[in-house]
């Protein structure tokens, strides 16, 4: 999943992207935005429906948000190591085509972010695009599968399947990598249908494919560096999401060198307890998936992190899986992580540690969203 704090900034965004005014007041946060009342004419995610691919691979216009995102960890010469982040959302400003509308306008606003974690450099670099779907400049297709932003992209095969291609380069930062899925799609939630508060609608189409090779090369600084490792997708739409009474949620994706993977979020109410539709999934390395409910899954928050704006995230977690017997360490592998542009989250590449021997079990992506309110103030040029 990925933050819900975009579909604010893209609302925030709209009236410049669509050249008229249909943003909020900027006071509003996230929660009222996302259970705001005008979902007119889109539709919502209530009911179980059946996933085709590769279609769903590409665009739901009919519904208001949706979101393509892949996270890694990819390995070059001499064990260095990167974590990587790569999502494009679509917000529909509306459904269908206006009668007469100009070329230039255009239905949906789109953002795109791009991260990459140098791990022995200590570094992290992160880079936003804003834009709309006119005239080719951002968009989605199904067939063949294409979602792309100015000259950032994840592009399918000529026949529409694998592998899929991944580029992404700004500022002497550049990604260019190849994708296989390693294993099916896995269905979240009830057969996709990941309940997200207990308002009928507040929900999304969720799958995600959890492990998919990766290859390609780095650029840095003008340097060219190979790299493969393992990568994640996840893909989610929808119209409506959180309850008045949420603040936001903790992710993780966790792909352990048994060659097992593990989804779960936790959503956070306001007043700091787990939202009963916490869940997640576990995934075999046949590649056959059991949903795990929140009684099953323990999370502790062991550390905190302040970011430079002075908001306080967790930092490391104890993650114990009653259905499996295991207790694992969750720890980043540099704690400033921080996506600071005009929407701010944490999202950062980890280690996953057995928490008895304290031996690598694995790696994987966690996201936390809620903990800075609102969009990031920019300050003048």
């Amino acid at each position: 999943m990925i933050s819900l704090r975009i579909s604010l900034v893209l609302l925030l965004l709209a009236g410049t992207l669509s050249g008229c005014d249909q943003s909020p007041p900027p006071g509003e946060g996230v929660s009222a935005t996302l259970h705001q009342a005008d979902t007119a004419g889109f539709e919502r995610a209530r009911a179980v429906r059946p996933f085709q691919f590769p279609a769903d691979h590409g665009p739901h216009p009919d519904f208001r948000d949706e979101w393509w995102y892949v996270t890694g960890n990819l390995e070059g010469p001499e064990a260095r190591r990167f974590g990587f982040q790569i999502t494009f959302f679509r917000h529909g400003l509306q459904r269908g085509k206006r009668p007469g509308a100009s070329h230039w306008s255009g239905q949906d606003a789109w953002m795109a972010h791009f991260a990459l974690t140098d791990v022995a450099g200590q570094r992290y670099a992160s880079f936003q695009r804003i834009s709309r779907e006119a005239v080719g400049l951002a968009g989605a297709r199904a067939e063949p599968f294409k979602v792309w932003l100015d000259d950032w992209s994840i592009e399918g095969s000529a026949d529409g399947g694998f592998p899929w291609h991944f580029r992404a380069q700004q500022d002497g930062v550049a990604l260019d990598l190849q994708l296989d899925p390693g294993k099916s799609p896995v269905l979240q939630g009830d057969r996709g249908l990941s309940q997200k508060s207990a308002e009928p609608g507040n929900a999304s189409y969720y799958y995600s494919m959890t492990r998919m090779a990766a290859h390609g090369k780095v650029s840095l600084a003008g340097e060219s560096i190979p790299v493969l490792g393992l990568a994640w997708l996840d893909r989610e739409w929808s119209t409506s999401m959180l309850a008045p009474d949420q603040a936001g949620w903790d992710w993780f994706s966790l792909q352990l060198d048994d060659g097992t993977d593990l989804m779960y979020f936790r959503m956070r109410r306001k007043n700091g307890e787990d939202d009963p539709l916490s869940s997640g999934a576990l995934i075999a390395a046949d590649g056959s998936s059991r949903h795990l409910l929140r009684e099953e899954v323990t999370l502790a928050t062991q550390n905190h992190w302040a970011s430079p704006a002075g908001y306080d995230y967790p930092s490391q977690w104890r993650l114990s899986i009653a259905p499996t017997g295991q207790t694992l360490i969750v720890k980043p592998v540099l704690a400033d992580q921080e996506f600071r542009h005009d929407a701010r989250y944490w999202e950062g590449a980890v280690d996953v540690l057995d928490a008895a021997t304290g031996k690598p079990q694995g790696r994987g992506y966690v996201e936390l969203t809620g903990y800075a309110p609102g969009p990031v103030e920019k300050s003048g040029d």
